[in-house]
């Protein structure tokens, strides 16, 4: 049956609707108050901000083609189209809206949290600390931006840059969820830099480049082949822990510890669709990992201090066997990983482009005591440097929680003003001289302190 003129109508009136809510999205720049040093980074804001544009553009243009059908066909009084058909066409387009409310709702709800008082700050440090967690010497990847928000739960997760969006499109930045629970400790970077670890190795293709390497030792190399299955399985999570740990070492474990300190049943559950290793073994990786880039006897003391709160005794032998075997392999594992050059790092391994020789636990606790007595020098250290030594000093318990606690409050705070006001002179230098000046900046914010 033709479209009548009612049913052509109707549609219409649909779609003029449909037009006017999505003319209601606006940009976040004019919707979100929040303070400045809580801000997105102008490069994370500008990439959100062009692909909701962008998505938003071509709905309307997919709208204005769906009007100019409608028309043509119901003023043909040849035409073979049916109501039935323009309905159906009129449905994808209100698929294609929800699509587009979800893009805006998931970025909406990481930017609401900036204008949460001191919460929206903290957040914008941790940006910066991502960055810095992110960034390696040589470009040997372009960066994307990321941003953090809040959540409830004791775990994190990332949705990285440059995969799908609901409804298409590629995600332009990296969002990473933290668990609200850890503000503000130093577990918080073992958190954070473990989602950037995931992002660092799809920009390296990390996995792919040693799943070669793990089926080799399933078919060729010693050991049982069940255990290196398990190992491939596990793998993109271990080369997280790993990055984690070489940006902000025994942090990393510390903080593992406390995210996987869970009832005893779950400690030791083996899902074979959980790509994160069994809680139990994973700390144990955490400590051989850390032993074989940072050697010191604090790794003995704390895979014992979890052994003790999580004894085999008591567990069905079949279990009992496979997490032996998969300890033994253990040390073969972490050698593949240490040892292990990506051709994205043009041969240099990634214990070598993070420059772990610079963070032992020795020169950690010289510059701890360093910064005590000069407070300042702590202000200008990167922030994982920053984490990496404050969560040495926690664990040699030379830095309690509550003073933990308030200075990398003020840290964070001092990141994100030096950050915005770095950005800030950045723009004023460019509006004074242009664009190609070259000229130094004033080190204005890197002068400025938060105590």
């Amino acid at each position: 049956m033709a479209i009548g003129a009612y049913a052509a109508w109707m549609l219409e009136q649909e779609a003029r609707s449909l037009l006017t809510r999505l003319a209601r999205l606006e940009p976040f720049a004019l919707i979100e108050p929040t303070v400045l040093a809580a801000a997105l980074m102008p490069s994370a804001q500008s990439a959100i901000e062009s692909q909701l544009v962008q998505g938003r553009r071509e709905l309307r243009r997919m709208v204005a083609r769906f009007q100019w059908w409608l028309r043509r066909e119901h003023a043909d009084g040849a035409s073979m189209a049916t109501a039935a058909e323009a309905q159906h066409r009129f449905t994808f387009l209100r698929l294609k809206f929800n699509a587009a409310l979800t893009q805006f709702d998931l970025f909406n709800e990481v930017i609401t949290q900036r204008s949460e008082h001191k919460t929206g700050v903290w957040l914008a440090g941790l940006d910066i600390v991502a960055a810095d967690a992110l960034a390696l010497p040589g470009n040997v990847y372009q960066a994307p931006p990321v941003i953090c928000y809040l959540d409830r739960g004791p775990g994190a997760a990332i949705r990285r840059a440059r995969t799908r969006l609901p409804g298409g499109g590629d995600n332009p930045v990296a969002i990473i969820r933290l668990p609200r629970e850890r503000m503000i400790g130093s577990s918080i970077a073992s958190s954070l830099v473990h989602e950037v670890g995931h992002q660092g190795a799809a920009l390296l293709d990390l996995v792919p480049s040693l799943r070669p390497v793990l089926q080799a030792m399933q078919h060729g190399g010693s050991g049982l082949v069940h255990v290196w299955q398990l190992w491939e399985r596990w793998i993109s999570e271990i080369v997280a822990d790993f990055w984690s740990l070489a940006r902000v070492g025994v942090a990393a474990t510390l903080g593992l510890i406390g995210v996987v300190s869970l009832p005893r049943v779950f400690v030791f559950r083996l899902n074979t669709d959980d790509p994160h290793p069994v809680p139990w073994l994973r700390v144990r990786l955490s400590c051989a990992m850390g032993r074989a880039l940072y050697p010191h006897p604090q790794w003995d003391r704390l895979e014992q201090l979890w052994l003790s709160y999580y004894p085999l005794a008591g567990l069905p032998p079949a279990r009992q066997r496979l997490l032996e075997q998969l300890q033994a392999s253990m040390a073969a594992l972490v050698g593949l990983l240490v040892q292990h050059r990506p051709p994205a790092l043009r041969g240099g391994s990634l214990v070598e482009a993070m420059a772990v020789h610079t963070r032992q636990p020795a020169m950690l606790a010289q510059l701890f005591r360093s910064w005590t007595l000069t407070p300042a020098q702590m202000y200008q250290a990167t922030p994982t440097l920053v984490f990496a030594v404050l969560g040495q000093a926690r664990a040699s318990g030379t830095l309690n929680p509550e003073d933990e606690s308030e200075l990398l409050g003020r840290l964070l705070t001092h990141w994100a003003l030096r950050s915005t006001l770095d950005t800030s002179e950045l723009c004023a230098d460019v509006v004074r001289h242009g664009r190609q000046s070259g000229r130094p900046l004033p080190p204005l914010a890197s002068r400025l302190i938060i105590h």
